[in-house]
Parts: structure tokens; sequence; C-alpha cells
């Protein structure tokens, strides 16, 4: 099959010249007759080759090339159509690549080399046809030349709709990945959170029937919490402002009770910070809770939440047996999204208690 080009106006573009040029040379010096009309319908046979089916093979296309010059050639009196050989080079560079087409560039100035011993006696000390045959050499260098940028810009435009893609795809995957990842750290905790207020609402139904439906709604907070949360990680959206302070206060509003004691210390302020470091120290923080309390048996957790200049650093510490330091979903998730802004996330378990330590820059 033929192969398209990737400049396709080149080969019409230089078919108009010789035909404007070879017409109005014969105009001016021997008037119009019937080998003007032949060379005109010539160049318009040429320059409807292109349009023929590609389903044609491109050797016979280039063959059927070289011999409409060749014609043209013959029925023009002005000479200007010899130009139309550097189109053979040129053509043949995408149908059959480089060596093809620096060979038959070579082939068509020897061919005109050739025509010249035929016909022309002592051409080579006439300046003209010695300026003719360097400037159709040039021709071809420029018209292969061209054609190899061509090439090249097409493989490149190529490669980078290639890359393209795959990048579309890896976001894609990234974006799956953090969705699943907030949808984890928000729905995880809540769920754990749900687990402890109705255990603690079916313990005191009987004994402090307001302690109990005190349970039972704080665990209906923590579902509507959780849907709304899961609703903004679908959706990608954040609140309006995140306040990772207040944030972290009502959720330990929801987890303290007789058996769990969880405090928070903060130091500096927190003032117009990114959302993202706010956002992933509060993940992180939802993590190392739902953690002590699902896993360790901690009774007292201790948060210390510091805002520097620098950036944010939250402790979180417990007093349970502590648990498996093989990373699960979870904490891998964790150290993945602090990793991701260029922070630091340490875990550190043993029976006396388990520390998590995050660091996040501005």
């Amino acid at each position: 099959m033929a192969t398209t080009r990737p400049v396709p106006w080149v080969p019409p573009l230089l078919c108009l010249a010789v035909l404007l040029g070879g017409v109005y040379y014969a105009v001016v010096t021997a008037g119009p007759s019937m080998r003007t009309a032949g060379f005109v319908a010539c160049v318009l046979l040429v320059m409807g080759v292109d349009a023929l089916d590609r389903r044609i093979p491109a050797a016979a296309l280039l063959a059927l090339r070289i011999a409409l010059y060749a014609t043209v050639n013959a029925l023009d009196v002005s000479g200007v159509a010899r130009v139309l050989f550097v189109l053979v080079p040129f053509t043949a560079y995408f149908a059959f690549g480089r060596r093809a087409a620096v060979a038959l560039g070579a082939g068509c100035v020897a061919a005109i080399v050739a025509a010249y011993t035929l016909w022309v006696p002592d051409w080579q000390v006439r300046a003209a046809y010695i300026s003719d045959l360097v400037m159709f050499a040039l021709g071809v260098v420029l018209a292969v030349t061209m054609a190899a940028v061509a090439v090249r810009e097409r493989e490149a435009r190529v490669r980078l709709e290639r890359t393209v893609r795959e990048v579309e795809v890896l976001s894609a995957a990234q974006e799956r990945n953090r969705l699943a990842r907030e949808i984890h750290d928000s729905l995880g905790h809540h769920l754990t959170a749900i687990g402890i207020q109705l255990e603690k609402a079916t313990a005191f139904a009987d004994l402090d029937p307001a302690a109990a439906r005190t349970a039972v709604s704080d665990a209906r907070w923590s579902a509507d919490r959780a849907l709304t949360e899961v609703r903004q990680s679908v959706r990608a959206l954040g609140p309006d402002r995140f306040r990772l302070t207040g944030a972290l206060t009502e959720l330990i509003a929801r987890l303290n009770d007789g058996r769990l004691a969880v405090t928070l210390e903060v130091t500096g302020d927190e003032g117009e910070r990114p959302q993202a470091a706010l956002t992933a120290v509060y993940r992180a923080a939802q993590e190392a809770l739902t953690n002590a309390c699902r896993h360790s048996g901690a009774t007292r957790i201790r948060l210390s939440l510091a805002y520097e200049d620098s950036g944010a650093s939250l402790v979180v510490a417990d007093d349970g047996r502590g648990f498996d330091l093989r990373e699960g979903f979870g904490i891998r998730g964790m150290r993945e999204r602090i990793g991701h802004l260029g922070g630091r996330f340490e875990l550190a378990s043993a029976s006396s208690g388990t520390t998590v330590s995050v660091t996040v820059p501005w």
C-alpha cells in the first residue's frame, strides 16, 4: 500500500509552479499549441495521481509518477519541468524509507547527467547546464531532507499521542487509588466508631438508658459523617475550607467515653494552610485512631499536633498492647499519601503501646 505523506501539499504546489512557468514560457515565446495543451493535460494528470486509490501498490504509483514526469518533460519547452523529478525521492521516502529515497535521488541526478551527455554537446563547459545540474542536485537534497523531517515529526507526534494516552491511563489509575484510600480512611474509621458506640449502647441499654441513647446518637452521627465524606471523595470535592484542628476536635469528642480517653494538644496557628497537607494529616489521624481502637485495646490515646512555618506534625500515641507492623491497606495508604506530599511517616509498635508520627511540609 502507498503510505500517506505527512506533507501532502508539496507535490501539488510544485506541479502548479511547473504548470504556470511552462505555460507562461510557451505563450510568450511561440504561442499556444497542441504541445502546450498536452503539457497542461499531463501536469494535471500528475496532480491527480495522489487522488488514486491507496490500495494501489506504492511501487506502481512511483513508476506511474516517473513515467508522467518524463512525459511532461518531453512536452515542456521551458525546461522547468525537470524540477518534478525531485518528487521521486521525496515520495519514495514515505513509501520505502531513507535508503530508497537517497538511491532514487542519486539516480535522478545521474539520469540528468546522462540526458545532457546524450543530447547536449559540450554541456560540461556551459555554465547554464552546470548551474541547472547543481540546482537540481540541491533540490534533491532538500526534498530528501524535508521528507526526513516530516517523517520524524510524524513519529514524534505518534509517540507523544501514545505517551498522552499512557499518562491518562496512569492518571486514571492513580485517581482510583486516591479515591480508594480516601474511602478506606474515612469509611474505615467511621465504621469502627459506629461499632464502638453500638457496643456501648448494648452494654448500657439496661443499666443507663440515657448513655445508651447517647451512644446510638453518636453512632448515627458517624454514619452520616461517613456518607458525607464518601460522597466528597467520589466527587473529588472537599469542604469549602477544611479546618484540621476543628475536625480533629470533633472526631475525638465522638470517641471519648468511659472506656477510652482521647486527648488533643495543639501548638501553633493553623492559619491558611494548603488543604492537601491538612487533609493528609487528618486522614493519618483517622487511621491511627482506627487502629488503636480496633487492634491495640488502648484505654488512652494522646494526639499532639504542631503547626510550624515549615509544615505540620502529628504524633498519635496510645497505651495499648501494640499490633503487627505488617502494612495493611490503611497503613500503606497513609505512607503513600504522606510520601506524595514530600512528608515523613513513622510507625513504632510494642507491647507498651503504639506511636504514629507524621510530618507534612507546606
